[in-house]
């Protein structure tokens, strides 16, 4: 079975106008495809959840999509297309598949073969003590990370992408805060004491298209966490073009490690977000990777290296 799920909610609602497009261009290319597009959350992830296991599922939406689906998708081990209809569409540049019009992004997610890709697994507990358990497929972030997210989340509407993340980047330095983290990667403690962030990263790119850690692929077992020592305002505002431009690894107070198990312990709790999603506030987090365990269909995926 094959599905083209939209979400009209994707890019401040604008996705909701493709879907007589989406309809006419079916009709005419794939008309044994089911195309819906539910007005909940809830009614998607039914939806998702009725499916047989293996069928495929095109999801037309950008990251705060996927993360709400990937639940559903990965319970049911469905494989996942994706044409990219959203504000940040980091999942989609890891994918290969940014760029791509829409027609020839469905066309592909329909008739391409599946490949596996790692998807992280978070699990968190909020200031009431409650655990959560929350998987992510492009970032986790922790910190700074996060409270830009929320504030992108609440920004203009007519700002989008890239200019819509500088705008709450800019807002979010002006109330600019360090949290005392303790943080551990497989065993080894990386850093304690104030910090800025401290972000998981399966993708190379977060907060639409920052290249934050170039070295990140989707495919190869493990995930990578950017952290960062404290900063005042003026130095924060300093390394944004670093960071934009991808030379802030060379920073004395930024770093980046590989990981399979992350640990992360804030006593006063710190901003959480999942793919661009505000999640809460957490006192302790732990990320894992979960290697192989989405099929997707992917574009010039870039292969792990050997040895």
């Amino acid at each position: 079975m094959r599905l083209v799920l939209l979400n009209p909610h994707a890019q401040g609602g604008r996705a909701a106008r493709h879907a007589p497009a989406l309809a006419t261009w079916l009709q005419a290319h794939a008309p044994d495809t089911t195309l819906a597009a539910p007005d909940s959350l809830a009614d998607s992830l039914a939806l998702l959840r009725s499916l047989p296991a293996g069928s495929r599922v095109v999801a037309v939406g950008g990251d705060g999509t996927l993360n709400r689906w990937l639940p559903a998708v990965l319970a049911q081990q469905l494989q996942l297309g994706l044409v990219p209809m959203g504000s940040g569409n980091d999942s989609a540049r890891g994918l290969g598949l940014y760029g791509l019009h829409w027609t020839e992004a469905l066309a592909h997610a329909l008739t391409a073969p599946q490949q596996s890709v790692d998807s992280g697994l978070a699990t968190w507990t909020d200031l009431q003590g409650h655990v959560h358990h929350t998987p992510f497929l492009s970032s986790l972030t922790a910190g700074f990370d996060s409270a830009v997210g929320l504030r992108a989340l609440n920004g203009p509407r007519w700002l989008r992408g890239l200019p819509r993340y500088l705008w709450a980047t800019l807002g979010e330095l002006l109330h600019l805060t360090d949290w005392d983290l303790q943080v551990s990667a497989d065993g080894q403690q990386l850093h304690q004491g104030p910090a800025l962030f401290a972000s998981s990263l399966n993708t190379p790119t977060f907060g639409s298209g920052i290249p934050a850690v170039p070295q990140a692929r989707m495919n190869d077992g493990q995930l990578n966490v950017l952290w960062s020592g404290p900063f005042s305002r003026l130095g924060a505002l300093t390394m944004l073009p670093r960071l934009l431009m991808g030379w802030h690894l060379s920073h004395p107070r930024i770093a980046t490690r590989a990981f399979e198990t992350l640990t992360i312990h804030c006593a006063s709790g710190v901003p959480l977000a999942a793919d661009g999603e505000y999640l809460g506030v957490a006192r302790q987090l732990t990320v894992r990777s979960c290697p192989a365990s989405l099929h997707a269909i992917t574009r010039h995926l870039h292969r792990p290296s050997q040895g």
